[in-house]
């Protein structure tokens, strides 16, 4: 009988689907890029590092050619607006899941030092909070799965005033992630906090976002590209500081969202799935002849993909970055904290080594290799590569948590995104890695860091007007049929092909 009707309806749904039973399609935000610019004029974040950051141009006139200053009110108001946001997502596309971040300053605008209990709750702001629960209400009303990062990018200025640092960081008081001791206990009792009052609706969540592109742009080489606050050049001291600090409070936030995260609200056997969500990118030498392209490519790769990714999945931590792990064996405060690995995949950067660069896999970070890096290629196999080398590293699920192009000039480029990346992820499945998951990058257009509004990421276009317009591109009706079909039909691939 089974076979007579598979045969009767030409064999729909009767073979293995492209994609893992329960799969999740989806899409991301992040706060500081999507919440404010609000319709009513009244939701703009102003408790943060990063909108410090970008409201500050007459007191960062050394970076005014690397930040825009744009006004945080053009951003998409999905702080007002994310109803709407939801139901075009279920409604027009189909998604079961949407990527979003809590914002730590939002819960905690004052400084937590020394609270624990009913006094730490005291300062939490609960207008925040609810808007948070009904955020979440509003996803399970759609039958949407949250999945929550707990720290992307932005720290309360309490803990981190990225201006004074940026000025003069021997002297600036709160110095984020350089105070080791203080920010891993605060981000803890915060991540505990947000996990024991949100555990109920959130199983899925990532405790940071991409912490060594806090690193780099951050206390190395900030650049157009992305400056991160304190946006510092060649501190290599502090960077391989700051590295440290987030790989032990990627450990602690873990517990403590394990020891508050209580609900198993999917019902699916298990109260919470943490992870970490990082932006792997592979690398490849300019020349495969040339020794000092190969050597530079294996130098990138540990140092920007594999050097924190140990530290953090296996407990096996390279603090001084020198190529030559402090020990071999798992640091059991750090180790088996890692349920998930989130990842982010933009672009395959090609290396170009010079006559002066070291022939060693890694150089002390202080003596950089002298490198050409050729960024930004388009290389959709890139994604499967990274899903493989995960699979085969740390043998741990996946979930493809950003992936997306600007729009400009046109709109279909993020349709061919779209197609051409879901379809290596597809055949990395299909060759062994646990992947769970696709979030596209990004919902809608979104303020994007130091670039404001300039890139255009989203699904749909916002317009900047007092409505806040949303427009779907094509790559809307795109990934529904995807999604209704669980699979890429041979048109779209023969209209975009992945090779």
């Amino acid at each position: 009988m089974r076979l007579v009707l598979c045969l009767g309806v030409l064999l729909v749904g009767c073979g293995p689907k492209a994609f893992p039973e329960k799969f999740y399609f989806g899409a991301s935000t992040a706060g500081f890029q999507v919440d404010p610019g609000c319709p009513s004029g009244n939701c703009t974040d102003t408790k943060s590092d990063w909108y410090q950051w970008v409201t500050s141009e007459a007191e960062l006139q050394d970076l005014k050619d690397l930040i825009t200053f744009e006004p945080l009110e053009n951003a998409p108001g999905f702080w007002e607006l994310y109803p709407q946001d939801f139901d075009r997502a279920k409604n027009d596309m189909g998604l079961n899941s949407i990527r979003l971040s809590i914002e730590w300053s939002r819960i905690f605008p004052t400084a937590t030092d020394g609270l624990e209990g009913d006094a730490l709750a005291a300062v939490a702001d609960q207008a925040n909070i609810a808007t948070y629960h009904a955020q979440f209400a509003a996803l399970k009303a759609r039958g949407m799965t949250p999945l929550v990062t707990i720290h992307h990018y932005t720290l309360p200025l309490w803990i981190h005033d990225g201006v004074a640092c940026h000025k003069d960081l021997a002297t600036c008081t709160n110095r984020g992630w350089l105070d080791r001791a203080r920010i891993v206990r605060e981000i803890a009792k915060y991540s505990g906090f947000v996990a024991k009052e949100f555990g109920g609706e959130i199983d899925l969540w990532a405790t940071q976002n991409e912490p060594f592109a806090v690193v780099l742009p951050g206390y190395l080489l900030p650049s157009k590209d992305r400056v991160n606050p304190p946006g510092l050049s060649y501190k290599f001291a502090e960077a391989k500081a700051v590295m440290n600090a987030m790989i032990e409070a990627h450990a602690r936030m873990y517990d403590a969202v394990k020891a508050n995260d209580l609900v198993d609200a999917d019902k699916d056997g298990k109260a919470s799935m943490v992870g970490l969500v990082y932006p792997i990118a592979p690398t490849r030498p300019k020349d495969p002849a040339n020794r000092l392209d190969v050597s530079g490519a294996d130098h990138l790769f540990y140092l920007y993909n594999t050097a924190f990714l140990d530290g953090v999945v296996k407990g096996i931590v390279d603090a001084d970055l020198n190529g030559k792990p402090d020990t071999t064996e798992p640091d059991p405060q750090l180790a088996g904290r890692m349920d998930y690995l989130g990842l982010n995949y933009y672009t395959r950067i090609t290396v170009r080594g010079t006559e002066t660069a070291s022939f060693s896999l890694l150089s002390s970070i202080s003596n950089f290799d002298p490198l050409t890096l050729e960024l930004w290629e388009d290389y959709p196999k890139g994604i499967y590569d990274i899903q493989i080398f995960v699979k085969d590293r740390y043998a741990i699920p996946i979930i493809i948590t950003e992936t997306g192009t600007d729009a400009t000039p046109g709109d279909e480029r993020i349709e061919s995104w779209l197609v051409r990346h879901l379809e290596w992820t597809k055949r990395a499945i299909k060759d062994g890695a646990d992947t769970r998951g696709f979030f596209y990058w990004s919902l809608t257009d979104n303020y994007e860091w130091n670039h404001g509004m300039g890139m255009k990421f989203g699904l749909y276009a916002v317009a900047n007007d007092a409505a806040k317009t949303r427009t779907a591109r094509s790559a809307v009706a795109t990934y529904a049929e995807i999604i209704k079909k669980q699979d890429i039909s041979s048109e779209l691939l023969e209209k975009f092909p992945p090779e």
